[in-house]
């Protein structure tokens, strides 16, 4: 039986994504008017059903002298893309891989290297496992936080930004959450453009709603919560993601 998640288990899965080292269930049980015990109990059956798949580390590799992290845009036949990605996985060096439903580029796998040899063999065994690689980035920086409409009401709404990569000529691909209020929600793509919401360096290359990645069009409608993938042809500022979110 799928499990249902109710207002408890939303805050318990916000403060473990915000902090799941120093997360305790008393915390969360003083926030939420339960018992501790109440708390671990309904951190047990997240596990159970799935909803709550580990705790991971978040490294930063840069920081490690000689040591950098790419990312690869693969295509896998969509028989194949479970398999291949688990094949992925199997790559020394491979620290992630992403499925996504559509688009041309349906595997997204970041990895990690010690000098330019090691990426190149990263990228070799990753075209014998049988994926096509059709581009390649340095990752500058990544940026994580919980999902907003699960934590308490007064948590700052702004745009959530979850991803960012600096590209070849100063251009650099930004990922990130629409939050409520934001001046491009409810808009069309060209609505955002027509009004002068999105610069003309400004591109929306993706979008994952409900689980599903869209391929943007100019008529799509940019929703509270959806993920946007935006790639500037030029350096971004911060400001330039306003419109996305209410700071």
């Amino acid at each position: 039986m799928d499990h249902r998640v109710d207002e408890i288990d939303k805050r318990v899965l916000y403060h473990l994504s915000r902090d799941a080292r120093n997360t305790t269930a008393a915390d969360v049980a003083e926030e939420m008017d339960v018992t501790p015990a109440t708390i671990r109990n309904r951190i047990h059956q997240l596990e159970a059903a799935g909803i709550l798949r580990g705790y991971l580390a978040d490294v930063n590799y840069k920081a490690i002298e000689g040591h950098v992290t790419y990312q690869f845009s693969c295509t896998a036949p969509i028989p194949e893309r479970d398999r291949l990605a688990q094949a992925a996985l199997d790559v020394s060096g491979v620290v992630s891989v992403r499925e996504l439903m559509t688009g041309k580029t349906n595997l997204a796998v970041t990895a990690v290297g010690s000098n330019t040899d090691d990426i190149s063999r990263i990228a070799g065994e990753l075209s014998d496992a049988g994926l096509e690689i059709e581009d390649e980035s340095v990752v500058e920086n990544e940026y994580h936080q919980p999902y907003n409409p699960f934590g308490p009401d007064d948590v700052p709404v702004g745009p959530s930004l979850t991803d960012f990569m600096s590209l070849a000529g100063g251009a650099e691909v930004v990922e990130f959450t629409v939050s409520e209020g934001a001046d491009v929600a409810g808009l069309t793509i060209e609505q955002a453009v027509e009004d002068g919401l999105l610069a003309d360096e400004m591109l929306v290359v993706g979008i994952e709603r409900d689980g599903g990645v869209l391929t943007p069009k100019g008529e799509t409608v940019i929703r509270t919560g959806d993920v946007v993938s935006l790639f500037s042809k030029s350096t971004l500022e911060r400001d330039a993601l306003e419109v996305f979110g209410t700071q």
